[in-house]
């Protein structure tokens, strides 16, 4: 059986030198907390295929689109179809490569770096046995590209550093694809978003959680459950998070009184405002606004 490394049609690949990766890396603290050490696409990869044994130095991620392939991750057997991810963490033995008759076409990436094993194992915990569906998005193609036509054009610290940060939204893209395109969220995701959208339009008023459920015709139970099921906080304690974001901005580029910012985000007592600003802050609204004019 015939089996390839690389050497497919149409594809794209850019390795950074070791010696690049490890001066730069060395002696530059983003590119160290986050570095693509190498970046490729490979369209129909009809016979690819990669055996290590002891794995890499990096941590790999491949992202399929079309076709099929199988993975092989500590012994675990994994069946790729399109739009399914998945993560190599350094280090760990795996084969991986694609079917038959049906090759896949795969974007990659190697990557390490002081943050990259925190994030890595974030991901890795949110994986449905070693892989993850996720919706295809020309959002998350254009990063990629961006990525990868940023190294391509060499290896200046700019260069680096650009493609480390980009890199971040890359994965993210992965690791909350929720987040990332909001549009194909699932159901309970939606009525989320359309709450935080109630509360955003709304935040001239005291919102209750009661009529917020009825206005979204959504059980008050059911809304509360979803929603810190979703962002980790009651609906009300999200409300002020807002409504305190607001007043941060109103405190930085407006004059307005506190009594009239108070108004503005729906809370009636200026008092009671000052109060839960400075609870939260760490700071009175007066003294937040002086420290920011300076």
């Amino acid at each position: 059986m015939i089996k390839k490394n690389d050497g497919f049609e149409g594809q794209k690949a850019v390795i950074v030198p070791k010696k690049i990766l490890s001066k730069t890396c060395a002696s530059n603290s983003v590119i160290n907390s986050m570095c693509v050490s190498s970046i490729g696409y490979y369209p129909k990869a009809r016979f690819h295929y990669r055996k290590r044994a002891n794995g890499t130095n990096e941590h790999i991620l491949i992202y399929c689109t079309e076709g099929r392939g199988t993975v092989k991750i500590d012994k675990k057997v994994y069946e790729i179809e399109p739009n399914n991810f998945f993560i190599i963490p350094k280090g760990t033995e795996h084969v991986y490569g694609t079917v038959g008759n049906n090759p896949w076409t795969i974007y990659w990436a190697h990557f390490t770096g002081q943050n990259a094993d925190s994030i890595v194992n974030d991901i890795s915990l949110r994986l449905n046995n070693g892989k993850e569906f996720i919706h295809y998005s020309e959002k998350r193609i254009a990063l990629f590209d961006t990525i990868y036509h940023q190294l391509e054009r060499g290896y200046s610290v700019e260069n680096m550093e650009y493609s480390s940060l980009c890199f971040y939204h890359f994965l993210g893209s992965f690791a909350y694809q929720n987040k990332f395109d909001i549009d194909k969220t699932n159901q309970d995701l939606g009525i989320v978003n359309r709450a935080i959208d109630y509360m955003t339009n709304n935040i001239q008023q005291t919102l209750s959680l009661t009529q917020m459920a009825t206005d979204l015709n959504i059980s008050a139970s059911h809304l509360s459950f979803l929603f810190k099921q979703k962002t980790g906080y009651p609906p009300m304690e999200y409300v002020n998070h807002l409504k305190l974001q607001k007043a941060c901005q109103y405190l930085m580029f407006t004059p307005m009184r506190i009594k009239e910012i108070t108004t503005e985000i729906g809370m009636s007592d200026p008092f009671y405002f000052s109060r839960f600003f400075k609870r939260q802050m760490g700071m009175s609204p007066k003294a937040y606004r002086n420290k920011r004019k300076k």
